[in-house]
């Protein structure tokens, strides 16, 4: 097992099964916005029954370029969106064992058990199929242009500019407005150009 903090820990009492959906949204974007749009839309025909659950993995990693936002920053950012797109959905933070094998049983304890899982990835989904979850399989809108590393990059060359009417016209091809002056509002864009080896701005 890791010897990362399981933070937050478990809840004490297990949720009920849901309709869920996995990622760690660093930062959300518009394949993510894609994906949970679909979730919803089959969740309210297939199953209305079951209440849409957001995971949002990784929440114990320290601070780095692949992981500079927070759970509760990832959260807020998910939230911001899902008010403007009116979808309601339960969120919860799940940290990383790095043990694929004990994965679905360590987030159960957080996002509940057996109910359904969504996903775009392949990984992801045959963990949850061997672990006998019933499982949909959708394909990422031009995956290519939305991987979470492109976008990150893509924010951090930007880190610098003091030019917010920039910043949403070029980082607007990949991630939400709203997410973008979420972004913007909090600063939260700043700090990637310190995220570079010796704490010196990079870009």
């Amino acid at each position: 097992m890791t010897k990362l903090p399981l933070i937050p820990p478990p809840p004490q009492d297990i949720p009920e099964p849901g309709f869920v959906v996995l990622g760690r949204f660093q930062p959300f974007h518009n394949g993510h916005a894609a994906m949970i749009t679909a979730a919803e839309n089959y969740r309210v025909n297939n199953c209305p029954e079951l209440k849409l659950i957001i995971a949002v993995g990784s929440s114990n990693r320290p601070q780095t370029l692949t992981n500079p936002w927070s759970d509760k920053e990832r959260i807020d950012m998910i939230s911001s969106w899902l008010n403007k797109v009116n979808i309601e959905a339960n969120i919860v933070s799940i940290p990383d064992i790095e043990d694929p094998p004990n994965w679905v049983s360590h987030a159960e304890k957080y996002h509940g058990k057996s109910g359904i899982f969504f996903s775009s990835d392949i990984q992801s989904s045959e963990l949850y199929e061997i672990s006998l979850w019933p499982v949909i399989s959708t394909s990422l809108i031009e995956r290519d242009r939305f991987e979470g590393w492109r976008v990150r990059e893509t924010a951090r060359m930007l880190s610098t500019i003091n030019d917010d009417d920039a910043i949403k016209m070029i980082l607007g091809q990949s991630v939400p407005e709203i997410i973008i002056d979420f972004l913007i509002s909090n600063d939260f864009l700043k700090r990637l150009a310190f995220l570079g080896e010796g704490g010196e701005p990079v870009g």
